[in-house]
């Protein structure tokens, strides 16, 4: 019989910090900010969060672990009234603050709404800094919708081409197919969401890491997946009662947030939380239909973990990069812009 001293269990600990992968999460602007907050509150386990911002009275009221007020001397900590290039510049100013957060992190989420000033503006730094210190950087971001004007759109265009630049993966969730989620609600109510979707899809990929399930996977596993994804698409479900596994797994391949040809999907990864009674059977059932609607012979990542939270549900989050989509360095939202310009010159004769 083999028997384990305390300085072999001493050991395995100090091994398994060693192994734990820093991953942080950076929001970026207003929206960034009430992601960051989001995680926060939710407690969500092993990540460090920072939020940073030009207008100083939103970010003393953000929750993260660290806050940073990038360009005050350029903004006088009153935000950049909607110029992303301000928000670039005092990123650039703040270099120095921003690397005391980012630097050593193996993992480093960014998160914006794009089309103001902070968010997108400053977010492309953050992304280039965290990627010079070698860390797996993905962007979660969202896109303006339709009635938030012209300027806006623009704005997010510009940005996203700059983040296609210096980030691993980006996941883009257009604020407008919120409402295609729950047609009904407010716009104050599908801010909300939005920002829900941002917490459960960054929360959805640091918990198959950091959270103990049924199927683990590590970060190297992760960073595979990730590294180089490009464009990246999500589908969300979740579902409780009879055919659970099923159902929320059909919602997410139906979901309006999954904007791309699935079948030319060449990879995907694959979250599924549930309540403690969900099954290794009910795991794979929901697996073998992803395999089933993506490209032929795709590799599909996937882990499965239980959380006290879910009651009697279980919730389906995957994550396709590199697949077909519409938003190729922006030029959907350019090709809107310009029909928008033909609209208006046509009501003009």
């Amino acid at each position: 019989m083999i028997e384990y001293s305390e300085r072999d269990e001493e050991a395995l600990e100090r091994a398994i910090e060693e192994a734990r992968a820093e991953i942080l999460v950076a929001g970026c602007g207003g929206a960034g900010g009430n992601a960051v907050s989001r995680i926060s509150e939710a407690g969500v386990e092993g990540i460090e969060t920072v939020a940073v911002n030009t207008d100083a009275q939103d970010l003393l009221h953000a929750s993260a672990d660290h806050k940073t007020l990038i360009g005050r001397e350029i903004t006088g900590g009153r935000g950049t009234g909607n110029d992303p290039e301000l928000g670039e510049e005092a990123a650039v100013d703040s270099r120095d603050l921003l690397e005391e957060s980012l630097c050593g992190k193996d993992m480093v989420f960014v998160t914006c709404g794009l089309g103001g000033g902070t968010g997108t503006g400053a977010s492309p730094v953050v992304a280039e800094i965290a990627r010079s210190y070698g860390a797996l950087t993905v962007g979660v971001v969202t896109l303006p919708m339709e009635v938030e004007g012209r300027r806006r759109s623009r704005n997010a265009g510009w940005g996203l081409k700059k983040l296609r630049e210096v980030l691993d993966t980006i996941i883009i969730i257009p604020d407008d197919n919120i409402f295609k989620v729950g047609p009904d609600l407010s716009i104050g109510e599908a801010f909300e969401v939005a920002d829900g979707v941002l917490t459960n899809i960054i929360s959805g990929i640091t918990e198959l890491v950091t959270e103990p399930g049924l199927i683990n996977l590590d970060f190297a596993d992760i960073r595979t997946t990730l590294q180089d994804g490009g464009i990246t698409q999500v589908g969300m479900g979740e579902s409780d009662g009879e055919d659970r596994a099923r159902n929320a797994t059909e919602e997410a391949l139906k979901s309006p947030l999954l904007e791309t040809d699935l079948l030319s999907a060449e990879e995907a990864l694959v979250s599924i939380k549930g309540d403690r009674k969900m099954t290794l059977e009910e795991a794979e059932a929901i697996v073998d239909r992803i395999s089933a609607g993506i490209g032929l012979g795709a590799q599909i990542n996937w882990g499965a973990y239980v959380s006290d939270g879910m009651i009697n549900s279980i919730r389906v989050l995957a994550i396709v990069p590199g697949a077909t989509s519409p938003w190729k360095n922006g030029l959907e939202l350019e090709k809107k812009e310009a029909n928008r310009r033909i609209d208006q010159d046509l009501e003009s004769f």
